[in-house]
C-alpha cells in the first residue's frame, strides 16, 4: 500500500490535442511518481473520446462507410459491447473534426450519415444502438438522419426540401418514413432542450452560424416541432438533452422513438464509478476549459458532483477555469498544455496535497 492512498483518475480528451488515454497516462504517471496508487477510469460524456474511453469494454470494432456532414463519404468506427449492442459517435460522421478546414456552413451540413450508420448496424444485428451526441457540426434537428429513413420534408408548395438547417424555416409538412428496427439510445453531452433561447441555438455560433442567420434557424426549429407534432415533437422539444448535437437528440426521440440518457452518467456507470469512488481517497480529473457549460451535463461537472456527494476530495486540472464548485481543489495555468504540462501540473497538485 502507498503511504498516501489511492487516487481515482478520471481523464477526458483535450479536444483537438490529446486523447483520453494520453491524458490518463500523463496524470496516472504523476500519481505514481508522487507516491500514490492510481486507478484510471477513462471518461466521456458522449462527445470526444467515447469509443476510446470504452475501448477495453468492446468485443470488437467495425468500420462503416457513410455520408459525412458535408456529403463526402467518411469511415466511422463503431464499438460492440455485445453481439447485439453497438456504440457509435455521431461526431465521427457529422462532427466538427470531419469538416474541419473545409468550406461550408453548419446550416448546410447533414446528419444523413447517422441515419445510414444506424440502419447498417441494425442490419448487422444490433438490437440496441447507443449514439454519442457530442462534437456535432450540424444544426438540422436530426432531419437529415430522418431523410435517410425515408422521411420527406416538404415546403408549402409540396416541393421536397433539402434536409438541412438552412431550409427548416420553409418546412410545412413531413411525409412519413420508417426508422430501422432497433432501439436507439442517445447519449447527450448537454442538458439543453431543443427550442428556445437556451436550447440548441446556444451552440450554433460555435459552428459558424452568424448573428443574422440565428433568427431564421430558431424559426426553423419551431417549424420542425410543428411538422413533427404527430410524432411527439411538441413534447420532445422540452426534454433535457434534446438540443444536443444541433437537435440530433430531438431527432432520435421524435423520428425513431428513441430514448435520451446523460452520456456522462451512462459512461461512468458502465465504467464502475460507484465502486471506484468507494476505494478512492482522492479524485483527480481534468478538462481543457471548465466553465458553466461543464456543469450542464458534461463529464467533468457530473464527476465533481458524484465525487463530492460521496465525500471524496477532488482535484481539477484545467488551463482555463471558471464557475468551479466550492470545495474543489483547482490547479490552473493559462495557455496550451502539452502532455508533459499535464503531468507536471498533476504532480504539483499532488505535492501540495
Amino acid at each position: 500500500m502507498s503511504a498516501r492512498g489511492r487516487v481515482l483518475v478520471v481523464p477526458q480528451a483535450f479536444k483537438g490535442s490529446h486523447s483520453v488515454l494520453e491524458v490518463g497516462e500523463a496524470v496516472s504517471r504523476a500519481v505514481r511518481d508522487a507516491g500514490w496508487i492510481a486507478n484510471v477510469l477513462p471518461g466521456s460524456d458522449g462527445g470526444d473520446g467515447l469509443l476510446e474511453a470504452l475501448r477495453e469494454r468492446f468485443l470488437r470494432l467495425t468500420s462503416h462507410r457513410v455520408t459525412g456532414a458535408d456529403r463526402r463519404p467518411v469511415e466511422a468506427l463503431v464499438g460492440w459491447l455485445a453481439a447485439d449492442e453497438a456504440v457509435a459517435e455521431s461526431r465521427l460522421v457529422c462532427g466538427l473534426s470531419v469538416v474541419g478546414g473545409r468550406p461550408g456552413s453548419a446550416l448546410d451540413y447533414t446528419t444523413a450519415g447517422v441515419g445510414e450508420l444506424i440502419s447498417g448496424l441494425a442490419a448487422e444485428g444490433a438490437a440496441r444502438v447507443y449514439v454519442g451526441l457530442g462534437g456535432s457540426a450540424t444544426v438540422d434537428g436530426g432531419l437529415g438522419m430522418a431523410a435517410a429513413w425515408g422521411f420527406s420534408p416538404r415546403d408549402r408548395g409540396g416541393n421536397i426540401l433539402e434536409p438541412a438547417g438552412r431550409f427548416l424555416e420553409n418546412l410545412v409538412r413531413l411525409d412519413p418514413g420508417k426508422p430501422p428496427p432497433t432501439r436507439i439510445v442517445a447519449l447527450a453531452d448537454v442538458n439543453n432542450r431543443f427550442t428556445g433561447p437556451d436550447g440548441a441555438i446556444v451552440y450554433a455560433p460555435q459552428k459558424g452560424v452568424s448573428a443574422d442567420e440565428m433568427p431564421h434557424l430558431m424559426e426553423g426549429f419551431n417549424r420542425l416541432v410543428e411538422a413533427t407534432a404527430p410524432l411527439g415533437g411538441e413534447v420532445n422539444q422540452s426534454r433535457p438533452g434534446s438540443g444536443a448535437a444541433g437537435g440530433l437528440g430531438f431527432g432520435i426521440l421524435t423520428f425513431a422513438g428513441g430514448t435520451l440518457e446523460r452520456g456522462a452518467d451512462w459512461v461512468l456507470s458502465l465504467q464502475g464509478l460507484d465502486g471506484a469512488l468507494e476505494e478512492a481517497d482522492l479524485v483527480m480529473t481534468c478538462e481543457a476549459g471548465f466553465d458553466r457549460t461543464s456543469l450542464a451535463g458534461k463529464l467533468t461537472g457530473t464527476l465533481l458532483e458524484r465525487a463530492q456527494d460521496a465525500g471524496k476530495p477532488v482535484i481539477l486540472l484545467a488551463p482555463r477555469a471558471s464557475n468551479v464548485p466550492d470545495g474543489v481543489m483547482l490547479h490552473t495555468a493559462p495557455g496550451f498544455w502539452t502532455l508533459d504540462d499535464i503531468y507536471q501540473r498533476a504532480l504539483q497538485a499532488l505535492t501540495r496535497c
